[in-house]
């Protein structure tokens, strides 16, 4: 079997995936914060996570794959200061935070159905979480981790050595200001918050009780409560956006070994940005788009995911609509020749090894997509064997080429594409002509063979 390699984010490096626990991968993976709907950009974190999924599913390992919804305490600034999300939204919307948060979560998991990912094995949502999330700063406070500010419970960064690993931070070198705002009453500029209080001239649509004073909790020790209370104080993988890293992944490492005393998640991925015209798609750039606006435009929303596929998850992806569009037409292709293709059976060894080694080098699918379409192209491979060797192939693509089905042609096209068969072998070419006008006005086009014809549907 190759072995599978991973980049490892803390590290640097490309490393051997080796799961703490036999064959089971616990897998955590940031969800959405459900203010708004999710962005192609934040769509695009989606997709790479199901990607790896699926490659360790290939690789013979069972994942446990928790993923968290973030329903309070995301604030709008990365500070621990600014408005809340939630309530951000729910005051724009005119509803209540609740029925806002319920409303973005089933819109989320309609994305992630279209774009055919494969939903988590545990849902946790943070407002669940609360007295876990409470416990957990007990603990902090007890090791003399933590200290209260007029605004709230804040974790002393400086007590974590390694606190600026993961994200490769010059705390030294780094004025007040420079990633976070100033706050005169924190210790150090990059303390953060682990519960927030509440105003004291204005009641909250989410707050809760605890021993430091009314208040919620903090968007990092959300995350770490519900990880570790889903996966245990020491698991394999956490997954997120390059935009979490030098924040949001930084502190929840830090509160965890808060808690632990020893590093928690073995492995740190990370996707990049999507990047459009204006630079990095985002919703505080006020530049993004939905995948509802891309259905819209009547693109099948896994030519998104093909899309995707295309670019590394650890480069950049420059989105237009011209690239969807060609990632459309590819897709297309590979429906149409998938369609012609025999029942499967067998398989092709080579290209099946090619795949693994590609996908096991730090999922590279740009790569894998190039076998697959290696495959296609070589005729010395029975179309029953490449059709069954495609079908193993997309349980990590995901591109549901299990559903492509040959179309069902009517019987008056096909003694068409007969009779203008008949006219070219005689030679007839203005009557053959014709019959072809009429075959492609009824929505169908031929492509002429050594062997005869074959019918396809216009797309």
């Amino acid at each position: 079997m190759e072995k599978l390699f991973l980049y490892n984010t803390l590290t640097r490096k490309k490393e051997q995936f080796k799961p703490l626990k036999d064959k089971t991968v616990s897998l955590y993976a940031c969800g959405p914060t459900v203010y708004n709907y999710a962005h192609l950009g934040n769509l695009r974190t989606y997709i790479f996570e199901d990607i790896l999924k699926r490659a360790l599913l290939y690789n013979g390992y069972l994942v446990k794959h928790v993923m968290n919804i973030t329903d309070v305490g995301h604030l709008t600034s990365d500070a621990d200061s600014g408005e809340d999300k939630m309530e951000k939204g729910a005051r724009r919307e005119k509803k209540s935070v609740w029925e806002i948060a319920e409303f973005y979560t089933k819109e989320f998991k309609n994305n992630l159905k279209d774009l055919n990912i494969l939903a988590p094995k545990v849902w946790c949502k943070a407002t669940d979480y609360i007295k876990e999330q409470i416990d957990f700063i007990k603990v902090l406070e007890k090791k003399g981790l933590t200290y209260q500010t007029s605004d709230g419970v804040y974790f002393n960064a400086k007590k974590f050595p390694d606190y600026a690993q993961l994200a490769g931070l010059n705390l030294s070198g780094q004025k007040a200001g420079a990633r976070v705002e100033v706050n005169a009453e924190k210790k150090n500029p990059f303390d953060f918050a682990l519960w927030k209080f509440s105003p004291q001239d204005k009641k909250r649509q989410m707050e809760w009780p605890s021993p430091w004073g009314k208040g919620f909790p903090g968007w990092h020790l959300e995350c770490s409560a519900m990880s570790i209370a889903k996966l245990g104080k020491e698991f394999d993988i956490h997954c997120g956006g390059i935009d979490h890293v030098s924040i949001h992944h930084t502190n929840e490492r830090a509160q965890n070994w808060g808690l632990t005393g020893k590093e928690t998640v073995k492995f740190w991925l990370h996707d990049e940005f999507l990047i459009v015209d204006s630079g990095r798609m985002g919703k505080s750039e006020g530049n993004f788009i939905t995948l509802q606006t891309a259905i819209d435009k009547r693109f099948n929303p896994l030519a998104y995911r093909y899309l995707c596929l295309q670019t590394h998850y650890r480069q950049k992806l420059i989105f237009s609509w011209d690239a969807l569009q060609a990632a459309q037409n590819a897709l297309n292709n590979l429906y149409e020749v998938m369609a012609e293709y025999d029942q499967p059976k067998i398989g092709c060894a080579q290209y099946e090894a090619d795949f693994l080694k590609a996908i096991n080098d730090d999922l590279n699918l740009p790569k894998a997509l190039a076998v697959v379409w290696d495959l296609i192209k070589d005729d010395t491979m029975p179309s029953a064997a490449r059709k069954q060797t495609l079908l193993k192939f997309d349980s990590v693509l995901g591109l549901n080429l299990v559903k492509v089905k040959k179309p069902k042609i009517p019987s008056e096209i096909i003694k068409l594409a007969q009779e203008r068969l008949n006219l070219r072998n005689r030679r007839e070419w203005r009557k053959a002509d014709e019959v072809r006008k009429k075959i492609e006005a009824s929505g169908y086009f031929i492509d002429d063979t050594k062997e005869g014809f074959i019918i396809k549907v216009k797309k």
